[in-house]
């Protein structure tokens, strides 16, 4: 068993900070930092390619500018690396898209990449601080490192998830009122097209945010019926869908479209109450919770102590 003195483990940082300053003066020699092929032809492929695309989009500023200059290719590697072993880029760009994030999955393997970083810097400090106070087996280091480094990576992933199912939920609270809205717009004698502007100009919710983009998108020379299941595509909420669905299927067949997003509002204000009927059920012992270990101890007391304290007096 080796005690890790407190200016060993300094020396351990500070020969880290050596190597990788060496190692960045040594990737900035133009045989080793030089950019590679698939980079210096991206600006002229941009045009047919989405891989040239993001390459030629990407800057040396992600995640850091230094780092993002010179190890660029190693973390090109790490992402991939992370995307293979945490479920691939699919399921993180859905994620991003249903959060409202503009980030691309890129930068958000560098931002996981960052908090793994700060969960093994962490796991360092802990372990010259427990290195300082008990004797703990050097093979431990390593591993309190590792898992804290994993909890970093893991954290962000839990927490763009968390961001996706609250704007998820806001989307679904906000979808009844802006189908009323649409109802009124077309009862008005405005078009579904004129509607839906309308709404995403006069509303500043999540899904009149949506909206605007599929007013975007028609402006641009889509069809609106494209553009309507593109977001249902990228948003997967099935009250949404189901909604969409309707619309399309009432704008093929030539159905009056108010009497369908009235029906439709009707529908998803019954969901939202089932929902809530729901949620109130599986947090019951929950809500007993505070009334089982607050409120009814405290009745008790007002009720007992002072007889208790009438009975003392009295005898």
């Amino acid at each position: 068993m080796v005690r890790v003195s407190q200016f060993g483990a300094l020396a351990v940082l500070a020969g880290l900070g050596l190597g990788l300053g060496l190692w960045s003066l040594v990737s900035l020699i133009p045989r080793l930092g030089r950019p590679r092929l698939a980079t210096r032809v991206a600006p002229y492929l941009v045009d047919v390619s989405a891989g040239a695309r993001e390459l030629a989009s990407r800057r040396s500023i992600e995640p850091l500018p230094l780092v993002g200059a010179v190890f660029a290719p190693a973390i090109s590697s790490v992402r991939s690396a992370l995307d293979r072993m945490l479920g691939g880029s699919a399921t993180i760009e859905l994620r991003l898209r249903q959060s409202g994030s503009g980030l691309e999955v890129a930068a958000f393997r560098s931002q996981q990449l960052l908090w793994g970083l700060g969960g093994a810097i962490a796991g360092a400090l802990v372990s010259i601080s427990a290195s300082r106070l008990v004797e703990v087996p050097v093979p431990v280091y390593p591993v309190l490192i590792a898992v804290l480094a994993g909890c970093g990576l893991v954290l962000r992933d839990h927490l763009l998830q968390r961001s996706a199912r609250s704007r998820q939920r806001r989307i679904s609270s906000e979808l009844p009122t802006v189908l009323e809205f649409l109802t009124l717009s077309l009862s008005a004698g405005e078009g579904i097209t004129d509607a839906i502007r309308r709404v995403a100009r006069a509303s500043n919710g999540e899904l009149a945010r949506e909206l605007g983009r599929v007013v975007a998108s028609v402006n641009t020379g889509t069809p609106l019926a494209e553009a309507l299941r593109r977001l249902a595509a990228e948003l997967r909420l099935p009250a949404l869908e189901r909604v969409i669905d309707q619309v399309i299927g009432a704008l093929d067949r030539g159905t009056p479209l108010a009497e369908v997003l009235r029906a439709q509002a009707q529908d998803s204000r019954d969901e939202a109450k089932r929902e809530l009927l729901e949620l109130a059920g599986k947090k019951e012992v929950a809500m007993l919770v505070p009334l089982v270990f607050l409120i009814l101890p405290v009745t008790i007391a007002f009720a007992i102590f002072p007889g208790i304290a009438v009975l003392q007096l009295g005898f």
